[in-house]
C-alpha cells in the first residue's frame, strides 16, 4: 500500500485524521512537496546551517515491460547531504551489492537500473519499495513505489468473423482486446481508418463493444474494425474486421419495445471512493431508437456535477463525493414503451483511522508497534485524541524526525515531521530607509522583518511621540511590523524599529497625503427611453498623486467602453449612455482610483415615460344627470400620475369625437360626471404625469341618459334687419345636446314697441332667422325666442329691441364751417341732422377733404397736380373735427355727409379755403466735390417740397470729433436759385459734417446732411507685396484713401547678361495689383519704381526655376541666311520640274506645227493657272523651233535672267514663314514710344513679307 511523506522544521507536528479518506486522496498527497514549521529566509545571512533531510523527487511506481523500462530514483536535500538506503517489500536492499543492477549515486541523489536483457530476470525485482535519506539531523522517508512486471499487449491470430442479421433487429460487435494491466482505449474504424459513424442508434460501450440499438440495410459493410489503443505503450492493435450483413425484412419491420443490453436487470450497485471518476451505462436496444434520460430518485440530479456523454447513454461523476451517493435511474422511452435501470452509487465516507508516531533520532529507530507514551515517557510530549503530537519546552536533543502513520480500511498514510531545535543570532531583514506613503484614513503598514531564534524582540519609536505603540490605533504585529489604524497629518514622521538587547535599528519615513475625495458624485437620474444619460463624477485628489483612474460599474460590474454600438462613452468625469432602455436602468458607481486609495460614489438611473392607459373602467350609481365611473390605473413607468382626464364621445354626434368632460387628481381612482339629458355617452380616461399623456383607455359601455324640458333658452337674440319694411329676427342656435329631448324647436314672439298693447305674436321655427314683413322702415320691437321641446318649455325669456331695416339718410348736415389753426390744420364744424332724417342708426358723419393743388401753381399750371381726397369719419354724436396733416400754402376744397348701416346721405356744399405758407421740407440731394486739398463744393437740388415761396438756403457746417464740440459754421445762401455753393480754407486732416436747409417766410426747413472731407493730393504708394514667379513677379500695394491716383513706372534690369534697363508702361496707384511678365527663369532683377523721374523704391529679386543658357548666335544660324539659302533651293527645284516638263513634251506635235508655219513667240503667252500644262498655243510652234530644253543651255541655271520682262511670268506665293525669316524688325527708339525692343509691354513689330525679297519670279524662255 502507498504511503504518503510530509516532512515539517519546528516545535509542533500533527497527523489528523482528515489525511486519511480514500485511496485516490493517498496519491495526491503524495505529489505533495515537504513543508516547514520554522522558514529561514533567502536573506538571512548564516554559514553552514545544518538542515535534516527533505525528500524533493520521490520515486514513482512502475509497471516495466521492458528491460529499459526498469528504472528507481530518489532525491533529497539536506545539510549535510543525505545518505540514502532502500527498502524491498519491508526489508532491506541494496542495490549496489546486486550484480544485474547499476547504481547511479550523486550528491542529493540516487538511482538505481537493471543491466539484464532478459525480461526473466526482472521478475525478482517487482515489489514495494522505500527510500531513506538520512544525516546526522535525520531520515526522510519517501512514498512507496511499486514496481510491477508485465509483458506487453501482442495481435493475437484470430479468424474472420461474419455476422448476419435481419434489418431491425439488435445486434452487438464485440472487440475483445487482449488482455494487460494497461487501460485500453477502444476506437472503431472502417479499412480507410476512418471513425464509424456513431449516434444513438449505433454507440461504443464501456468494454468495448459496438451496439446497435436496431440494424438498417445501411448498416451492411465488411470493414468493422476495432483498434486497441495502449497510451502507456504507444501500440495500437488493429482487430480482425467483422463483416455485417443486414438482411432486408420480408415484411413490414414491426416496432420494439425498449430492452436492455448493458447491464442486464433492472438494478445494479456501484462502490466508489472519494475523488473518483465514476460512469453509469445505459445502453438499449428498440425500434425507433428509444431516447434515453437520467433521474436521481432520492433527489435533484446536479447538472453541475455530472455530466452526460454517448449520446446520453452514459453519466459521468468527476471527483464523486458523499453528497453523490444515492440512487440513479436510466429511462429509455420510445413510441412501443419504455424500460428502467437503478444504479445504487455507495461512496464511502472518512473511516476513523487508526494513528500512530514513530521517532527517527540519529539513525536510531524506536518501533511504532505502541503509541508513543508507552515507549518514551518524557512529560513534555503529549498525544491528543485527535491524533496531534503536541511537544513542550523543545530542547535541543528535541532534532528528530517524527513519522505518523494512520490507516484505514482504504490504506495507509505516512507523515514526516523534522523537527530540527537551532539557535540563531537575530537579523533586521528589512531595508533601512524605506518610505511609506498612504492616504488620510487608511491604514499604514510599516515592516521590520526579523528573523533569529529565539525570535527577535521588536520595539518602535517615532520623531512625533516617543512611544508609538501606546496609541490604541496602533498595533505590533507578530511578524515585527507596526499597524497605524486611520492615519492623519499628524502621524507623519520618522518611525525607528528596533530589537531589544542589540544595537540592530532601521528607520521609516511616514508620508501621509489628502484622502480623494469625490466632490460632485453621479446624481440619480430619471430619463425617458431613446435618451441620453450623463453621470458626472468630479474628484479631488492629492497634488501629489499622478491623475486618478476613473472606473464605473454597473450593479457592481465593470463596464466598459462601447466602440461598435457606442452604449457607453467615457469622457473625462462623464458616463455617456446612449439610447437608453430598461435594460439600463441600475447603481451606476464611480470609483476614482489612485495607487494609494479609492473613493467611490453611485447614482441610480431610472427610466420614467408616460403611463400606461387606465383599464377595467366601470359605471355605477347612475342618477338623473350624473354617474359614477372608476378605473384602474396602469403602470405609471416611474413618474406618478398627476391627474386623469375623463373623455366622452355623444353616440348620436360622433362626428365631433371624444370631448372633454372632467379632469381629477391622480390619486383618485374614481370620479362623479355631470351629464346632460337625453344623450348617449361612452366615456374614456387617459392618464398624465410630467412626461405626458398616456394613450386614451378602452371605452367604457354606453350610458343613456332620459329626455327632460330645455333648461336653457337660445342667447344673443337680435334684429338683423337690412332691407327696408323687414324685420329679421336671429339668435344663437343652442347645441343639440342642450335640446333635452326629441321635438326640439324656437318659439318667436315679437311685438312693437310702442303702442301696440300686451298683445304678442307667436310663431314656431327649427332655426334662425324668422323674418316679419311689411311693418315699415325702422321701427322698434319687442322680440324673444324660447326653447321648446317634447317634454315642455324652456324658462320664460326677457324681451330684447330690435328694429326693422334700415333706409339711406335724407338730408345733409348744415352750417358746415372750416377754422386755419395752422399751415397743416383746420378745425371743421357742422350742425347735427334731425334723428328722425336718418332713417337708421346714426353712425356718424364722413369729411371729405380734397386738395386742388398749390397755391404757387394756381395760375395755369394747377391742372397738372392730380386730386387726392381724404375721408375723415367721426362719431354720433360729434360737430367738429381737427384735422391734421394738411399741405401748407395749397389749395383745398371740403364737404360733410351723414351715414347710417344702409350708406350716406346727400353731401354739404363743397368749401374751398387755403393753408397758409409752411416751412419748406429737405433739398432734394446733396453731393460734395473737393478741388483741392482745402476746399469742398457742395452742389444741391432744391426741396420737393417748398411749402411756399423759397426765399434762400441756410447751411451749416462742423468738423467731426470724438467731444461732439467742434463749434457749428454757418452760411447763409439768399439766393434761392442757387445750387452749388464752395467752402475754402478748410482743414485738409478733418472730416466734416454738412446740413443744408431751404427757407421761407415761415422759416427753415427740415435739412439734408452728409459727411466728407476734402481730397488730398496724389502720393506713390507704398508697402509693396512681392510673390514672384519663373517668368513673371506679381506687386500688390494698399492704397491710400482720400488721395488722387497717380501714375508710376517700374524699370528692371537682368543683372548677368550685361542688358539695359528697361521699363513697363505706366501704372495706375488705384489698381492695387500688377503682373510684370516676360522675365527669365532663375535669373537675378534689379527693380526701380518711379514717380515724376523721382525713384521711391527699389528691390531685388530671382525668379524661381534654373536659369538657360543663351547660345550666341553664329553666321549659319542667323535667320535671314537661312531663308536666302532655302529661297534658292526653292526655286532650283521648280526650274527643274519645268525643265522636265518641257522636256517629255518636245517634238510631239512637230508635223503640225510644220503645217500652220512659224508663229511669233511673243503671241504664246503662257497661263498662270497653267504652269507646266499642255496649251493649244503649244501646238503653233514651227516644226523648226526645239523644244525648251532639247540641245539648248537655257534650264541651266547661269541662263536664268531675273531682270528679264518677256516670254513666261509666274507668280510664286512664298510661305510667311520663310518671308518672315527675311523680314527685320524696326529697332528705332521712336518705336513704342522709345520702349525697348524686346519688351514684354511693347513686343517687335514685324514688317511687311515684301520687305527684302520679291514675291514674283520672271523665267525667261
Amino acid at each position: 500500500m502507498p504511503h504518503t511523506q510530509q516532512q515539517q522544521v519546528g516545535s509542533r507536528g500533527q497527523c489528523s485524521s482528515r489525511l486519511l479518506p480514500v485511496l485516490f486522496i493517498l496519491f495526491f498527497l503524495a505529489a505533495l512537496p515537504s513543508q516547514a514549521a520554522i522558514h529561514i529566509p533567502s536573506n538571512y545571512h548564516i554559514s553552514d546551517l545544518k538542515r535534516p533531510p527533505i525528500i524533493t523527487t520521490q520515486p514513482e511506481s512502475v509497471t516495466v515491460f521492458s528491460v529499459e523500462d526498469l528504472v528507481m530514483s530518489c532525491e533529497a536535500t539536506g545539510n549535510p547531504p543525505p545518505i540514502f538506503r532502500w527498502t524491498k517489500d519491508e526489508e532491506e536492499f541494496d542495490p549496489g551489492s546486486d550484480p544485474e543492477l547499476k547504481v547511479s549515486e550523486n550528491t542529493g541523489s540516487f538511482a538505481f537500473y537493471t543491466l539484464s536483457n532478459t525480461m526473466d530476470t526482472l521478475k525478482q525485482y517487482q515489489g514495494r519499495y522505500v527510500c531513506y535519506a538520512s544525516n546526522e539531523l535525520g531520515t526522510a522517508v519517501s512514498n512507496e513505489a511499486i514496481l510491477s512486471i508485465d509483458v506487453l499487449p501482442l495481435q493475437q491470430k484470430e479468424k474472420k468473423v461474419n455476422v448476419k442479421s435481419e434489418q431491425g433487429s439488435s445486434i452487438v460487435l464485440k472487440c475483445n482486446p487482449p488482455q494487460s494491466s494497461m487501460e485500453p482505449i477502444i476506437h472503431w474504424m472502417d479499412w480507410r481508418l476512418h471513425h464509424i459513424q456513431l449516434s444513438d442508434r449505433v454507440v461504443v460501450g464501456k468494454d468495448g463493444n459496438l451496439y446497435f440499438a436496431h440494424l438498417t440495410t445501411e448498416d451492411s459493410r465488411d470493414d468493422y474494425t476495432c483498434n486497441v489503443q495502449y497510451l502507456a505503450t504507444r501500440t495500437i492493435l488493429a482487430k480482425e474486421p467483422i463483416t455485417l450483413t443486414v438482411t432486408p425484412s420480408n415484411s413490414v419491420v414491426r416496432n420494439k419495445r425498449p430492452q436492455m443490453m448493458r447491464p442486464t436487470g433492472s438494478h445494479s450497485t456501484y462502490h466508489t471512493l472519494r475523488g473518483q471518476t465514476v460512469e453509469l451505462e445505459c445502453i438499449v436496444q428498440g425500434l425507433p431508437t428509444p431516447d434515453v434520460s437520467w433521474i436521481r430518485k432520492d433527489g435533484e440530479l446536479s447538472e453541475s456535477r455530472t455530466a452526460k456523454d454517448m449520446f446520453e447513454r452514459r453519466l459521468r461523476f468527476n471527483n464523486i463525493s458523499e453528497s453523490d451517493a444515492g440512487e440513479y435511474q436510466c429511462r429509455a422511452t420510445n413510441s412501443q414503451g419504455k424500460i428502467t435501470h437503478t444504479y445504487t452509487v455507495i461512496a464511502d465516507g472518512i473511516p476513523s483511522p487508526n494513528i500512530s508516531w514513530t521517532i527517527w533520532r540519529f539513525f536510531v529507530w524506536i518501533p511504532s508497534t505502541a503509541p508513543i507514551s508507552e515507549i518514551d515517557k518524557d512529560s513534555r510530549r503529549t498525544l491528543t485524541p485527535s491524533g496531534s503530537l503536541i511537544l513542550n519546552d523543545v530542547q535541543f536533543g528535541d532534532t528528530a524526525i517524527y513519522q505518523c502513520r494512520a490507516s484505514n480500511n482504504h490504506g495507509t498514510i505516512l507523515t514526516n515531521t523534522n523537527v530540527y531545535v537551532v539557535e540563531l543570532p537575530p537579523q533586521i531583514l528589512t531595508e533601512d530607509g524605506n518610505t511609506y506613503t498612504f492616504a488620510e484614513g487608511q491604514k499604514a503598514t510599516m515592516e521590520c522583518e526579523t528573523f533569529g531564534s529565539p525570535k527577535p524582540i521588536v520595539t518602535w519609536e517615532s520623531s512625533s511621540t516617543s512611544s508609538p505603540l501606546a496609541d490604541p490605533r496602533v498595533n505590533l504585529l507578530t511578524n515585527g511590523a507596526i499597524e497605524i489604524f486611520n492615519i492623519t497629518r499628524e502621524d507623519e514622521g520618522l518611525y525607528t524599529c528596533s530589537v531589544q538587547k542589540t544595537n540592530l535599528s532601521v528607520s521609516a519615513e511616514l508620508e501621509v497625503l489628502n484622502r480623494t475625495v469625490i466632490l460632485s458624485p453621479p446624481q440619480a437620474l430619471k430619463v425617458q427611453p431613446g435618451n441620453t444619460a450623463i453621470f458626472t463624477c468630479l474628484a479631488r485628489v492629492d497634488p501629489k498623486l499622478s491623475s486618478p483612474l476613473i472606473q464605473w460599474r454597473k450593479n457592481n460590474q465593470k463596464l466598459y467602453e462601447s466602440h461598435s454600438d457606442e452604449k457607453y462613452t467615457f469622457e473625462g468625469p462623464d458616463l455617456i449612455i446612449a439610447n437608453v432602455n430598461p435594460e439600463d436602468e441600475a447603481v451606476y458607481t464611480c470609483q476614482v482610483i489612485t495607487k494609494l486609495d479609492m473613493a467611490e460614489a453611485s447614482g441610480t438611473l431610472t427610466l420614467y415615460d408616460r403611463p400606461d392607459p387606465p383599464v377595467l373602467l366601470q359605471i355605477s350609481d347612475p342618477k338623473t344627470r350624473a354617474v359614477t365611473l372608476s378605473w384602474t390605473p396602469g403602470d405609471d413607468h416611474n413618474s406618478p400620475v398627476q391627474d386623469y382626464v375623463i373623455e366622452f364621445e355623444d353616440q348620436d354626434l360622433k362626428e365631433r369625437g371624444w370631448e372633454h368632460l372632467k379632469r381629477v387628481s391622480g390619486n383618485k381612482e374614481h370620479a362623479s360626471l355631470p351629464l346632460w339629458p337625453y344623450m348617449s355617452y361612452r366615456f374614456r380616461v387617459i392618464a398624465i404625469n410630467e412626461v405626458g399623456k398616456s394613450d386614451p383607455s378602452k371605452p367604457s359601455e354606453i350610458h343613456n341618459t332620459l329626455a327632460e324640458a330645455p333648461d336653457n333658452n337660445p342667447e344673443d337674440i337680435r334684429s338683423e334687419s337690412t332691407d327696408p319694411d323687414t324685420l329679421v329676427i336671429t339668435w344663437k342656435e343652442m347645441e343639440k345636446r342642450n335640446f333635452n329631448g326629441p321635438e326640439f324647436k324656437y318659439k318667436v314672439l315679437w311685438r312693437r314697441a310702442v303702442g301696440s298693447g300686451p298683445h304678442w305674436h307667436t310663431d314656431y321655427t327649427a332655426a334662425p332667422p324668422f323674418i316679419v314683413n311689411d311693418v315699415g322702415n325702422f321701427s322698434a320691437f319687442e322680440i324673444k325666442v324660447q326653447a321648446v321641446n317634447e317634454k315642455g318649455e324652456g324658462p320664460e325669456p326677457d324681451p330684447v329691441i330690435g328694429h326693422s331695416g334700415e333706409d339711406v339718410p335724407l338730408e345733409a348736415p348744415m352750417n358746415v364751417g372750416v377754422v386755419l389753426i395752422n399751415s397743416t390744420t383746420i378745425k371743421v364744424t357742422w350742425a347735427a341732422v334731425e334723428r328722425q332724417t336718418v332713417r337708421g342708426h346714426l353712425l356718424g358723419y364722413k369729411i371729405y377733404l380734397t386738395r386742388l393743388g398749390s397755391r404757387v401753381h394756381h395760375r395755369g399750371r394747377r391742372a397738372m397736380e392730380s386730386e387726392r381726397t381724404v375721408v375723415v369719419e367721426t362719431g354720433s354724436n360729434e360737430e367738429k373735427k381737427v384735422i391734421s396733416d394738411l399741405r401748407p400754402y395749397s389749395h383745398y376744397s371740403l364737404a360733410v355727409t351723414v351715414f347710417n348701416s344702409k350708406g350716406e346721405g346727400p353731401s354739404s356744399e363743397p368749401m374751398s379755403f387755403e393753408t397758409q405758407e409752411g416751412v419748406p421740407g429737405p433739398p432734394m440731394s446733396l453731393m460734395l466735390d473737393s478741388p483741392s486739398e482745402t476746399e469742398v463744393t457742395l452742389r444741391w437740388k432744391p426741396p420737393g417740397h417748398p411749402n411756399g415761396v423759397l426765399i434762400g438756403y441756410l447751411l451749416q457746417y462742423q468738423q467731426i470729433v470724438e467731444s461732439d464740440e467742434s463749434p457749428m459754421q454757418v452760411e447763409t445762401i439768399d439766393d434761392p436759385t442757387a445750387t452749388h455753393l464752395t467752402l475754402k480754407d478748410l482743414d485738409r486732416h478733418s472730416h466734416y459734417r454738412f446740413y443744408l436747409r431751404g427757407r421761407t417766410a415761415a422759416g427753415d426747413g427740415e435739412p439734408i446732411m452728409r459727411e466728407g472731407a476734402t481730397t488730398l493730393d496724389g502720393a506713390p504708394p507704398a508697402n509693396f507685396s512681392l510673390s514672384v514667379g519663373e517668368n513673371s513677379v506679381n506687386l500688390s500695394w494698399v492704397t491710400k484713401q482720400r488721395h488722387r491716383n497717380v501714375s508710376f513706372q517700374i524699370h528692371y534690369l537682368k543683372k548677368s547678361d550685361g542688358s539695359k534697363w528697361k521699363r513697363t508702361e505706366k501704372v495706375n496707384s488705384s489698381q492695387s495689383f500688377y503682373q510684370l511678365q516676360g522675365l527669365t527663369p532663375g535669373s537675378h532683377y534689379r527693380l526701380r519704381f518711379t514717380y515724376s523721374n523721382n525713384t521711391f523704391w527699389e528691390t531685388d529679386i530671382e525668379t524661381e526655376g534654373t536659369e538657360v543658357t543663351e547660345v550666341q548666335p553664329s553666321f549659319a544660324t542667323q535667320g535671314w541666311f537661312i531663308g536666302v539659302v532655302s529661297a534658292i533651293v526653292l526655286l532650283l527645284l521648280i526650274l527643274l520640274i519645268l525643265c522636265f516638263i518641257k522636256r517629255s513634251k518636245g517634238g510631239k506635235y512637230s508635223v503640225k506645227d510644220k503645217e500652220e508655219g512659224p508663229m511669233d513667240s511673243e503671241a504664246r503667252p503662257m497661263k498662270d493657272e497653267t504652269f507646266g500644262a499642255y496649251s493649244d498655243l503649244e501646238e503653233k510652234r514651227t516644226a523648226s523651233q526645239p523644244s525648251l530644253c532639247e540641245d539648248s543651255k537655257l534650264c541651266s541655271v547661269d541662263n536664268l535672267d531675273f531682270n528679264g520682262s518677256s516670254a513666261i511670268t509666274m507668280e510664286l506665293n512664298m510661305d510667311e514663314s520663310l518671308v518672315s525669316q527675311f523680314s527685320r524688325p524696326s529697332e528705332g527708339p521712336e518705336a513704342l514710344h522709345g520702349l525697348p525692343d524686346n519688351s514684354p509691354l511693347n513686343p517687335t513689330a514685324v514688317s511687311p513679307a515684301t520687305n527684302g525679297m520679291p514675291n514674283s519670279v520672271t523665267i525667261l524662255e
